[in-house]
């Protein structure tokens, strides 16, 4: 984990306008957000070990008949579980994803989706989240599994000339 003071300020900027709480900034490094997350419109509503909770728009997010793409219902899953991970793991550690399942039980075609991430096996090594993504009317879109492992962080010079080479 990196600390608060590590971030520049526009990346603690963007963290805290996606809801990102002050003191789970640090798990989110220098890279802050990446890119996907700004593009899909994926905001934080509850960030704790118990619970992740993001939503993003089904418009600006759709396949070509208009309704909500698998692939950004994925991403918005995996974005929840990955951080609810991150949040498990301990300060030397970092979560990476290694399985992703995803089964959509109906469309979502307007307003905003909601993700809940709750975990089934927290461990020191690896970590479980059950996710359920549901429509503004209550009604669930999909369900889906998320495995981590968690791993030693690499030193951060490490990490950005990995970064860069690749």
């Amino acid at each position: 984990m990196f600390s608060n003071e590590e971030l520049s300020p526009e990346t603690r900027a963007e963290l805290a306008e996606r809801g990102v709480p002050e003191e789970h900034l640090g798990i989110f490094g220098h890279h802050g957000l990446g890119t996907l997350i700004p593009k899909l419109d994926i905001r934080f509503h509850e960030f704790t070990r118990e619970q992740v909770v993001a939503s993003m728009p089904v418009e600006g997010n759709t396949q070509p008949a208009g309704l909500l793409h698998g692939g950004a219902s994925a991403a918005l899953l995996e974005t929840v579980g990955s951080f609810a991970a991150a949040l498990a793991a301990s300060s030397d550690q970092m979560a990476l994803g290694t399985e992703l399942n995803i089964t959509h039980l109906r469309p979502g075609s307007s307003g905003r989706v909601t993700a809940t991430a709750t975990p089934i096996k927290l461990g020191r090594t690896q970590c479980v989240h059950s996710i359920e993504i549901v429509g503004e009317n209550g009604k669930t879109i999909s369900v889906g599994r998320m495995t981590n492992m968690l791993v030693p962080r690499p030193p951060q010079a490490a990490a950005d000339s990995q970064l860069k080479a690749a």
